[in-house]
């Protein structure tokens, strides 16, 4: 069993590598809920929804979020009556939306109502939230504190980001099967996804953080930051704000009580030779997924670069 810990588009892509390579039953997504948030009146998962949609084969290649060929009447309407638009929302993605709320409410934790909708789409490969307590990452800027929606969305991660926190983080749990899937695992994969807010709020909840360090099974990271940039998004000015160098030794040291294995792209091959050690491996690969091709290679790289570091631990 692979597990992914996963969140943002960078974690779709590499989630669609993964898929190409690996039996469905093989593949265990653990996935970031702190940009949940309640958009009139629904309960809407964005990353959670990325990941079922991507593994159903419905996820949209031009926008990497949303379902493909979606029509978006529904947004117009509401804004017609006055209401947020904002944030989008396609008409056959509100359709999951619709569905999540309504099981929710009837009595269903957020990991059964997952479980349910992936079902329903055809997706056989195992999905679960970080927690199905709230938790709500919220960033403080210049101009005051916003939802990761509101920052991400609304005003295009624009403003300066003073600090990131995790509403609600230190009383959640994990979900039931997290960290089971953890510390039973052949391999723990961190996606290419921004190590603040993406990664971030699944290791904020307690006892996953521990998992990962007492697991049995090499834990790898792929890099967001390729030659002191993100590849996409705010993940740079984000890792500033918490102190970290945007780079690879900030990814490096974000994961640090944990990680085995760092994967980072060629560009970055004179700086990963100052972060070898005995205890941290680092492979260079071309880690930017423009193309299905470049996906596969990427995704058969880190199979087999864990493979052999199972093979050394046993």
């Amino acid at each position: 069993m692979i597990v992914v810990l996963t969140g943002g588009t960078g974690g779709a892509k590499f989630v669609d590598a993964l898929k190409q390579l690996l039996p469905a039953r093989k593949l265990t997504l653990i996935v970031n809920t702190g940009d949940d948030l309640t958009w009139w009146g629904l309960h809407v998962s964005p990353d959670l929804d990325s990941i079922m949609y991507v593994l159903a084969g419905m996820l949209s290649k031009d926008r990497g979020w949303g379902v493909d060929d979606d029509t978006f009447e529904c947004v117009e309407a509401m804004r017609r009556l006055g209401a947020p638009a904002w944030f989008r929302v396609g008409d056959r993605d509100l359709a999951t939306h619709l569905t999540r709320t309504q099981l929710l409410a009837s009595g269903r934790t957020l990991t059964q109502a997952t479980a349910e909708i992936a079902a329903a789409l055809g997706v056989q490969s195992r999905i679960l939230p970080m927690s199905d307590e709230r938790v709500e990452t919220r960033v403080m800027t210049s101009g005051g504190e916003l939802s990761f929606q509101e920052y991400f969305v609304r005003e295009r991660y624009r403003p300066e980001v003073r600090r990131v926190r995790f509403l609600g983080a230190e009383q959640a749990s994990p979900a039931p099967g997290v960290l089971e899937a953890i510390t039973g695992a052949e391999a723990v994969v961190l996606a290419p996804s921004n190590p603040i807010t993406s990664i971030g709020p699944i290791l904020a909840v307690p006892g996953i953080r521990k998992a990962l360090q007492e697991t049995s099974a090499p834990v790898a990271a792929i890099s967001p930051i390729v030659g002191g940039a993100a590849v996409s998004g705010p993940a740079g000015a984000l890792m500033e704000a918490h102190g970290l160098p945007v780079s690879i030794s900030g990814v490096a040291q974000a994961y640090a009580d944990f990680l085995d294995l760092l994967i980072v792209d060629e560009r970055d091959s004179q700086a990963a030779e100052t972060l070898r050690r005995p205890d941290l491996q680092v492979h260079c690969a071309n880690t930017i997924m423009k193309t299905a091709d470049d996906k596969a290679a990427l995704a058969a790289v880190v199979l087999e670069l864990l493979t052999r570091s199972a093979a050394r631990a046993v």
